[in-house]
């Protein structure tokens, strides 16, 4: 579990294509006490786990359906990518709770510049659209940020300057791919609302919920 607050930013120094897996090294700065093989660490807001590390360089091999799902596809040595360390048990969580499973790839559409501020207007694939609400969360390689003026599958994200500062998000231009995963508390609202699942016999009713007292049982005329 990660909370989609970067810690530092890598940079690929080798890509290996294979016939059935993706190998990434990464440069990056964590300590060596802080991180060991086995470790699960967010690249791009792809969890993915270490498979060996020497210096300051840590290993993945991602599988193929993993690289085909994501922008680390088309990544290649000299790139920047987002990294984040999993979540410790009694940590701060800054931003919100991210998986790193993500959901699918967005486009980015338009960038628009506000003030020392930077606006970025993002086009959501299926998976995540149901998923944004006004003010609510969402990860974009990574990053946890709010989601402003949903409307279908386009939604509008604001970078301040701390942001733009300590990730890559202000680099993208319009036609890029990026990671995005939608708030899991969403998806499982989502799910028993909808009665999604199958297995409980359909979505939330109004019996159910006046029997744990969110609403008033209704009177008879």
């Amino acid at each position: 579990m990660f909370t989609g607050i970067v810690e530092e930013v890598g940079s690929i120094v080798r890509v290996e294509r294979g016939s059935e897996a993706l190998g990434l090294e990464v440069r990056a700065g964590f300590s060596p006490e802080s991180v060991a093989a086995g470790d699960s660490v967010a690249v791009d807001g792809v969890c993915l786990t270490v498979t060996r590390l020497a210096e300051e360089v840590l290993r993945f091999d991602l599988s193929h359906e993993t690289a085909g799902a994501t922008t680390l596809r088309g990544r290649k040595a000299g790139d920047r990518v987002h990294l984040e360390r999993a979540l410790a048990l009694g940590a701060r969580l800054g931003g919100h709770l991210v998986t790193g499973h993500v959901d699918g790839t967005g486009e980015l559409l338009r960038r628009e510049p506000r003030g020392e501020n930077l606006d970025l207007i993002l086009r959501a694939p299926a998976p995540v659209a149901p998923y944004l609400v006004p003010k609510g969360s969402v990860a974009v390689d990574g990053v946890s940020l709010t989601v402003n003026q949903p409307r279908g599958d386009q939604f509008r994200v604001t970078l301040v300057p701390h942001t733009l500062r300590y990730t890559t998000l202000g680099e993208r231009r319009p036609g890029d791919g990026l990671n995005l995963e939608a708030d899991i508390l969403g998806k499982y609202v989502r799910h028993f609302v909808t009665g999604a699942g199958g297995s409980h016999g359909g979505g939330v009713e109004r019996r159910m919920l006046e029997e744990h007292g969110f609403l008033a049982p209704e009177r008879d005329s």
